[in-house]
């Protein structure tokens, strides 16, 4: 059982690591705007707007500036702790 739960906290925690990473490189992406009309770029927005959609309903731009992607990108690291924590009351629960 311990082995399963150390297995899907490593799938999660890499996930959410990599999910992040994706989001930086699209909102660099952003100040150079010919590269989101790459292949990559179209395929990268459709992995990321979704989400970060999200937090543009809530927080609307300051003039020029999107402020989003950091609200985004706290949200999910706040998730990852709050998983990170919950492994850790299962773990020394299984323990």
């Amino acid at each position: 059982m311990v082995v399963l739960l150390n297995n899907a906290y490593l799938l999660i925690s890499g996930a959410l690591q990599i999910y992040s990473i994706l989001l930086v490189i699209y909102i660099l992406m952003s100040w150079v705007p010919s590269t989101r009309e790459t292949k990559f770029g179209q395929i990268l927005a459709k992995i990321t707007e979704p989400y970060l959609g999200f937090f543009r309903k809530f927080i609307p731009p300051l003039g020029m500036i999107d402020i989003s992607p950091i609200a985004a990108l706290l949200a999910l690291q706040l998730i990852g702790r709050g998983i990170g924590q919950i492994y850790l009351i299962l773990f020394r629960a299984l323990v």
